[in-house]
């Protein structure tokens, strides 16, 4: 006994030290990664917000743009940034139109729909993945928000394509005879919303099982563009020789509304063949944005309430044919190029391309990245973003 009391003090000495390595062996590395976590905390990657806009994208109007994927530097001024190579060649060897764009976060993929086809491009090397061509052509898609699945519609035809976002395959085919050509998801990608340029009516599709749920109107004339606000229980569509839109209630299928532009003469556009073609809400839904052809303008209403008063008008540079909004709802993104700043109702400029040249396109949208990974996609479409 008196020999293990003597031992003690050492039997103490000898388990500090072993106390102390183990203490070295697991903190340090744990202070080395503090250190390393505050540092990215104080420090974290760089977010960077882009405007990406197809061309060519008014019509195959070469001037507008040129041919490509242009990019633009919605931080420092919309500037120029870079412009990345695409596909979309017609039979003759020559840029075909663009009908529509959409981004896929689950793929991180850019989706350009031309006369054609359809190609997918990666965001992250900016390669073309594949190029797809379905019977009937294609034009303007939409994508589910979970990026998994594209309705395509043919080129003005008879039908939409289901269509895989990875593959590009084709899952379902939905048949409507109604002129297939703008198509618009739901927020919460349960239903789809299909517009054909020779109908009087929008189709509602459940993304589910690729039924047809119903139709909502008949409205004042064929239904153009179109938008729908984020409870999906209202829709604003362009018709056919109205210079306005009309809106509709898509839970009792019954159009609402039919609201005229007050103080403006409509006449004859350039293109499309409809007065008021491009119509947009904010994403706060508190207003609408029409396009003017004629007039070469942008005409706001007041839609936070049920009825739809006119408050302003706002000047363009050309005949727009499309309108949407950055994903934070700052700015007002028209076919024409000019940037718009939406608090204040002021032009602030003009897409310009590496030449300087003016650049138009109705096939635009905003992606965000934070550092080299994609953080949010905007739409093509000026869809409501308040629940």
């Amino acid at each position: 006994m008196r020999y293990f009391l003597n031992a003690i003090p050492t039997i103490i000495i000898v388990m500090d030290y072993i106390s102390l390595r183990l203490r070295s062996a697991f903190i340090l590395p744990l202070t080395g990664l503090s250190i390393f976590v505050s540092a990215f905390l104080a420090h974290p990657l760089p977010k960077h917000h882009y405007l990406y806009v197809a061309t060519p994208g008014v019509r195959n109007y070469l001037q507008y743009g040129g041919h490509g994927l242009l990019v633009f530097d919605m931080d420092d001024g919309f500037k120029f940034v870079k412009r990345i190579a695409t596909g979309g060649l017609d039979n003759k060897g020559q840029p075909s139109n663009v009908k529509g764009i959409a981004v896929s976060l689950f793929t991180h993929c850019i989706y350009i729909s031309t006369i054609q086809s359809l190609l997918c491009l990666d965001l992250l090397t900016e390669k073309l993945v594949w190029e797809r061509f379905y019977d009937g052509g294609c034009d303007r898609m939409s994508i589910s928000p979970d990026g998994k699945t594209i309705y395509l519609p043919s080129f003005e035809g008879d039908d939409w394509k289901v269509v895989d976002a990875i593959t590009g395959n084709v899952l379902h085919r939905l048949v409507t005879h109604s002129g297939s050509h703008n198509t618009v998801f739901g927020l919460d990608g349960k239903k789809v919303y299909l517009e054909g340029l020779r109908s009087d009516f929008l189709t509602v599709v459940n993304s589910a099982d690729h039924s047809i749920i119903k139709e909502v109107g008949p409205f004042a004339n064929h239904v153009r563009p179109f938008t729908i606000n984020a409870r999906q229980n209202r829709c604003f569509v362009n018709v056919d020789s109205l210079l306005g839109f009309e809106i509709g209630d898509l839970q009792t299928g019954k159009k609402t509304a039919h609201v005229e532009v007050k103080g403006f003469l409509s006449g004859p556009v350039k293109r499309h063949g409809c007065p008021s073609h491009g119509i947009a809400l904010t994403p706060t839904e508190k207003e609408i944005w029409l396009a003017d052809g004629f007039n070469e303008s942008i005409h706001i209403f007041d839609v936070s309430k049920n009825n739809a008063t006119q408050t302003g008008s706002i000047k363009l540079s050309d005949q727009p044919g499309w309108i949407t909004f950055s994903i934070d709802g700052k700015f007002a993104l028209p076919s024409t190029g000019d940037i718009i700043d939406v608090n204040k109702k002021v032009v602030l400029t003009s897409l310009r391309d590496e030449t300087g040249a003016r650049v138009q396109s109705e096939k635009m949208l905003e992606v965000d990245f934070e550092g080299k990974n994609l953080l949010k996609a905007g739409d093509q479409f000026g869809i409501g973003r308040a629940y």
